[in-house]
């Protein structure tokens, strides 16, 4: 399955979130960001690519329906409701996204 992790920046927790879900296995895992000065900038193709779409907060998953509402219409998006508030691998991020995630894994 392909997974897109998403946040603002995609500077620690989408980020974080890839690298520590990317080699799962059976999982292709990805992240991006929402705003202008992203990192990687989430793009039309990435949600084309994408199976499932985990995005950090509500915020993020409605700037993905202002921006790319046909791409991703029929894509589900499950809203983890973690706040920017970690760094990069923090160790309460890590814990937070593993237990957000395994239901969906």
């Amino acid at each position: 399955m392909n997974i897109l992790f998403i946040c603002s920046r995609n500077q620690w927790r989408s980020r974080t979130a890839e690298t520590i879900f990317k080699d799962h296995g059976i999982h292709r895992v990805k992240s991006a960001g929402t705003e202008n000065n992203a990192r990687i900038k989430v793009t039309e193709k990435l949600l084309q690519w994408a199976e499932l779409i985990f995005v950090m907060e509500k915020r993020h998953k409605q700037r993905l329906e202002e921006r790319f509402e046909r791409a991703i219409q029929d894509k589900k998006i499950i809203i983890l409701n973690i706040k920017d508030n970690y760094q990069y691998m923090d160790a309460e991020l890590i814990e937070s996204l593993t237990i957000s995630v395994k239901p969906y894994f």
